[in-house]
């Protein structure tokens, strides 16, 4: 094989590895290219994700709103039952009091 010969069978390997080359480039091109029923899907994906979103902060605003109120009415439920514990407390040491001057007045 002279240099002309080893030349020209160089140059037919390379073009054909430049071919295989621009021919996978282009298969890879052409099997993930996004179609445009694939990109209106994806944007009506990101569409109900958004309200998606959306629905959820809603939820979490209702449920901490919520949790602010039933708070609040709890403290007041409690401040209530500390009133009527005092009375009762109140009520039973009256209730002490007459019984001991009940007998206090029996017994003279």
């Amino acid at each position: 094989m002279n240099r002309t010969e080893f030349i020209l069978v160089t140059a037919v390997i390379l073009f054909v590895a430049f071919l295989l080359g621009w021919f996978a480039a282009w298969l890879v091109h052409r099997v993930s290219r996004v179609t445009q029923s694939e990109m209106g899907e994806l944007d009506k994906m990101a569409h109900e994700l958004h309200e998606a979103e959306e629905t959820r902060d809603q939820a979490i605003a209702y449920l901490q709103q919520r949790e602010a109120e039933l708070t609040s009415q709890l403290s007041q439920t409690e401040a209530e039952l500390r009133a009527a514990m005092d009375g009762l407390r109140e009520a039973r040491h009256e209730a002490e009091e007459l019984r001991a001057w009940v007998e206090r007045q029996n017994a003279g």
